[in-house]
C-alpha cells in the first residue's frame, strides 16, 4: 500500500475480533466494510459498532460477499483458526481485491508461511496478530512470510502506529509467534499446579495478577532477569527447571473441562462459575479497566513506539 492510496479496510470476519479491529480503524477516519456470510454475525455487528460509533455511521458498511474488498487498500482477515477456511478466502480475495492491497491474517498462530501456500502474490501478504480486546491492547505482532516485500512490513508498522498501536516485527515465523507462547507457557504451568492440588484456580490466578502481572506491565521478562542477576536466575533453573511442567499435550484437567462442554464465558462455567453476579459484574468491567490501564502507561509504551528500522 503506497502513501497515496486511497485508505479503505476490509474486515472479513463480524465476530468479536473483527468489530474490535473495525471499531479501531473507524474511530481513526478509515472507511471500513465488515464481509461476513451470516445474516446474525452481520446484524449483530451493526447493531454492536452502530451504538459504540454512532458519529462514525457514514465509515461503516457490512457485506455478505467478499467481492466487497475490491477497492480496500488493506485487507485484515479474522476468520475462524482453520487453516482450509483461511486459505479458501485468501484465494477468492486475490481475484477480487486491487492488485496494490496489501492482505494480512489476525491469526493467533497458525503459520504465515502455511496460510501463504497458494497465493500467487504471496510478496503483499503478512500477519497482523492483534489481542483481545483489538481496540484496546496496544500490541500487534507483524510477521511475514517468506515472499513478503520488506517495505510492506514497513507500511504495515507505520499504519498501526498512526492509529495508535504499538507494532513488533516478529522475525522468525514460529507457531504461536511470541505473545502466545509465553501466555501458553505461562497457562500451562498455572493448570498443573491447579490439577496437583497446589492451590485453588482464584489464589494462582491472584499471584499471577498481583506478583508476575503488575510487574509484567511495566518490565518485561527478560528486563527482569537483568534487575534480579543472571547469576541469580542460573542458579534457580538448575533446580527449578526439571520441575516445571513441559507435557505436549493437553493438560488432563483442560481435556476434561473440554469435554464436559465448561468452556469459560461461553458456556457460564469453565474454572470459574461465570453466572455468579460478582464474576458478570468484573466482566462487565474489564474492558473499562484495561483502557485505564493503557492509558495509565501510555507515555512509557509511546517511548518504545520507534521505528523499527526496516
Amino acid at each position: 500500500m503506497t502513501q497515496t492510496a486511497a485508505r479503505k479496510l476490509a474486515v472479513i470476519g463480524a465476530g468479536n475480533m473483527g468489530n474490535a479491529i473495525a471499531s479501531l480503524f473507524v474511530s481513526n477516519g478509515w472507511p471500513t466494510v465488515l464481509i461476513d456470510p451470516s445474516d446474525t454475525a452481520r446484524a449483530n455487528s451493526r447493531q454492536r459498532l452502530l451504538a459504540a460509533l454512532p458519529q462514525s455511521a457514514s465509515l461503516l458498511s457490512w457485506e455478505a460477499e467478499l467481492q466487497a474488498a475490491h477497492d480496500a487498500s488493506l485487507i485484515i482477515e479474522a476468520a475462524p483458526e482453520v487453516l482450509n477456511l483461511k486459505q479458501g478466502i485468501f484465494a477468492q480475495l486475490e481475484a477480487c481485491c486491487a492488485p496494490t492491497a496489501l492482505i494480512a491474517t489476525n491469526t493467533s498462530g497458525i503459520s504465515i508461511n502455511q496460510l501463504a501456500t497458494g497465493l500467487k502474490h504471496p510478496e503483499r501478504f503478512l500477519g497482523t496478530h492483534f489481542f483481545t480486546p483489538a481496540d484496546v491492547i496496544p500490541l500487534v505482532e507483524v510477521i511475514a512470510c517468506d515472499h513478503t516485500v520488506e517495505a510492506h512490513i514497513h507500511n504495515v508498522m507505520n499504519l498501526l502506529r498512526s492509529v495508535g498501536k504499538l507494532p513488533v516485527h516478529v522475525r522468525k515465523d514460529v507457531p504461536g509467534f511470541i505473545g502466545n507462547r509465553l501466555q501458553h507457557a505461562l497457562a500451562r504451568e498455572a493448570m498443573s499446579l491447579l490439577e496437583n492440588g497446589v492451590a485453588s484456580a482464584e489464589d494462582i490466578d491472584t499471584v499471577a495478577k498481583w506478583a508476575l502481572g503488575i510487574r509484567l506491565a511495566i518490565t518485561g521478562p527478560l528486563e527482569q532477569r537483568d534487575i534480579n542477576g543472571l547469576d541469580v536466575h542460573h542458579a534457580i533453573t538448575e533446580y527449578l527447571y526439571p520441575d516445571l511442567e513441559n507435557r505436549q499435550t493437553p493438560s488432563q484437567i483442560l481435556s476434561e473441562k473440554v469435554r464436559q462442554g465448561h468452556l469459560g464465558v461461553k458456556t457460564g462455567q469453565g474454572f470459574y462459575d461465570w453466572a455468579a453476579p460478582e464474576r458478570k459484574a468484573a466482566l462487565q468491567q474489564k474492558d473499562a479497566t484495561l483502557r485505564a490501564l493503557v492509558a495509565l502507561l501510555g507515555d512509557r509504551a509511546g517511548a518504545q513506539d520507534e521505528p523499527s528500522g526496516l
